[in-house]
Parts: structure tokens; sequence; C-alpha cells
């Protein structure tokens, strides 16, 4: 039952890091088209979120391998 619980936990993190990851470069492109001079600015603010993104899946995997060992 841990290995089952331990895969979901790293399956979700990861789909939804995919997910959210998406939507940020999905947003930052459009404001890239919309005012081209701001880029360095949305730039630097999409590479924050997805640093603050993949945080979470890092933490699901460290979840996963704390079920797997009980």
């Amino acid at each position: 039952m841990g290995l089952l619980a331990a895969a979901i936990a790293a399956g979700l993190g990861a789909i939804g890091a995919g997910i959210g990851n998406g939507l940020i470069v999905k947003g930052t492109l459009e404001g890239v088209a919309r005012q081209p001079e701001l880029k360095g600015t949305l730039q630097t603010l999409m590479f924050i979120g997805i640093a603050l993104v993949e945080a979470l899946p890092i933490i699901a995997i460290v979840i996963a391998f704390i079920v797997m060992g009980q």
C-alpha cells in the first residue's frame, strides 16, 4: 500500500508541476507579446514562479520516500 501511495504522490506532483509550468510560461509569452519592452522583468518573474512551482514535486518525492520507508 505504501508503494501505491508513493507512486500517486510522485505522479500527481509531476502532473501538477507540468500544468503549473505550462500556465506560467503561457502567461509570460502573452505578456511579452503585448509589451515586448518588459521582457526582462517578465522573464525574471517567470523563473521565480517556475522555481516555486518546482518546489512542490520535490516535496511530493520526499513524502513518497517517507511513505515507502514506513
